[in-house]
């Protein structure tokens, strides 16, 4: 297989960069920032806006080829699953997740965190430490753990491919992203706040600069964004930066699309329980 294609040989241009939240709603929709990939440079081509779980899942059945990067966990870490007795087959483990319910996998993961001494309650998985992104186990401030109950169980309910974890149909293509990966490999000033005393125009300052960046192809990703003036300024203007998540997480996604198939660029050796986020290349 070529690179660009998809596992069925059909090449993906169409990608998808998906700021997710575990309570969408008018007020904090999920973003999905839509573009194509052409020789290297990434086209926005729109900007999509999903107000809850039903926009969300006909979404994800959208027809394929397409890759998209999903800003949540897809894994927990094995340390956990395996001292908690949970299934260690990633799909297995998904529906069992699923199917406790959000009171009861806070419960347990409330429990889990207790019994474990200070300063390791909350183990990470093996992509998380390279990337500096918080464990999965983690329920607030940022609750990425409900990202990945919500999130998860409805990947793998629409039946799409997840490399190196599960799978699906081999035109539809789903990664884990991390915006803020990419991010800090152009400035390391905070860019967003969802608190408006906190919306200061030297975050403004820092999301001007990580657009600058990305059209000018000086991110880590190597790629360029094309995108139009309006969008430009929308990006830059939203001071949750879910926009520019968004966007950030397309990149990562045509950065995936940019590299074979079957992995897209996620290391042979990742673990098929945790799984990996996009652009990691180190372990």
């Amino acid at each position: 297989m070529s690179r660009g294609t998809s596992a069925s040989g059909t090449r993906v241009t169409r990608l998808f960069g998906i700021d997710f939240t575990s309570a969408p709603r008018r007020a904090k929709p999920i973003t999905v920032a839509c573009g194509r990939l052409d020789a290297g440079q990434v086209r926005l081509e729109a900007l999509l806006r999903l107000h809850d779980w039903p926009g969300f899942e006909a979404f994800l059945r959208t027809p394929g080829p397409w890759l998209g990067a999903f800003d949540f966990p897809f894994g927990l870490p094995r340390e956990a699953v395996v001292e908690l007795g949970w299934p260690d087959d990633w799909a297995a483990l998904v529906r069992h997740c699923a199917a406790m319910g959000k009171p009861a996998f806070r419960r347990a993961l409330d429990a889990y965190r207790e019994s474990r001494p200070m300063g390791a309650r909350y183990p990470h998985r093996r992509t998380d430490s390279p990337a500096r992104s918080h464990s999965p186990l983690k329920l607030v401030n940022p609750p990425v753990g409900l990202m990945f109950l919500e999130g998860a169980p409805r990947l793998l309910d629409a039946g799409v491919s997840l490399p190196g974890l599960f799978g699906g149909d081999a035109d539809r293509i789903a990664v884990e992203a991390y915006p803020g990966l990419l991010a800090r490999g152009i400035t390391r000033a905070s860019y967003k706040a969802d608190v408006r005393a906190r919306q200061t125009c030297e975050r403004r300052a820092a999301r001007l600069a990580i657009v600058t960046a990305l059209t000018d192809g000086a991110s880590p990703s190597g790629l360029r964004l094309s995108l139009q003036d309006d969008d430009a300024r929308a990006l830059v203007d939203d001071p949750g930066g879910d926009l520019l998540d968004a966007v950030l997480a397309l990149l990562q996604a045509a950065w995936c699309a940019d590299r074979e198939p079957p992995l897209f660029g996620l290391p042979a050796d990742c673990d098929p329980l945790e799984g990996w986020i996009a652009t990691v290349t180190t372990s």
